[in-house]
């Protein structure tokens, strides 16, 4: 399992501070993006990591009711991973195939009320399953344990899926996450919000060293 730190924010200098952070101890990282229409919270343009001069590679989490307008806006060739939701009404396979046309990994992403037979047959057209364990929109919402259930289902449904959860992760139940299959836990509060960011993925890593018996 791996931990992927998730930056989430709606000022674009509050992303940038906390991109250089994560840039000391991470090569890899999800960006969160919101339209404020599909969740309650905006976040700064699609447009705006182009700009990037960052060392660390990418994936994006797109919160968006249209994902394909945001998806059009990004070029920055560190981008690696696009992750959109199977609620938006556009067309997923479309989506796909413009993911799939710029030699990107598809991921599809489900919110804490969505079952995994909601999937339907998209999900063959997927490489990844991202779980939201927290209501989505901004960091420290509570975490939805119902969701644990759904997890371990689509472990056994999809064995050759990757699986992350994003959302309320911490030290205390990392065990829990890796006992039901999950490959990635996404950490966003728990990292930047309190104390030194550096330490704190310190922190998780040993845990998850300790968990696997490394």
């Amino acid at each position: 399992m791996k931990i992927v730190p998730a930056l989430l924010a709606e000022d674009f200098d509050e992303f940038l501070a906390r991109l250089k952070q994560a840039e000391s101890f991470t090569d890899y990282v999800q960006i969160d993006l919101m339209d404020g229409s599909f969740v309650p919270t905006r976040s700064f343009g699609p447009e705006r990591l182009n700009g990037l001069n960052a060392s660390l590679t990418f994936e994006v989490h797109l919160m968006v009711q249209k994902p394909s307008e945001f998806l059009s806006q990004i070029t920055n060739p560190k981008l690696r991973k696009v992750i959109f939701h199977v609620e938006v009404e556009e067309n997923h396979s479309e989506i796909i195939r413009e993911i799939e046309r710029r030699g990107l990994t598809a991921g599809i992403a489900l919110k804490p009320e969505t079952g995994i037979d909601d999937l339907g047959d998209i999900s063959s057209r997927v490489q990844s399953l991202l779980f939201l364990t927290v209501d989505p929109c901004c960091y420290g919402n509570p975490f939805r344990t119902e969701v644990l259930d759904k997890v371990a289902k689509a472990r056994a449904v999809f064995p050759d899926k990757a699986i992350s959860v994003d959302g309320g992760v911490s030290l205390d139940n990392l065990k829990t996450f890796l006992g039901i299959g999950v490959d990635s836990v996404c950490v966003g509060s728990r990292i930047f919000l309190h104390g030194d960011p550096k330490e704190n993925y310190r922190r998780f890593a040993e845990r998850l060293r300790e968990l696997q018996g490394g």
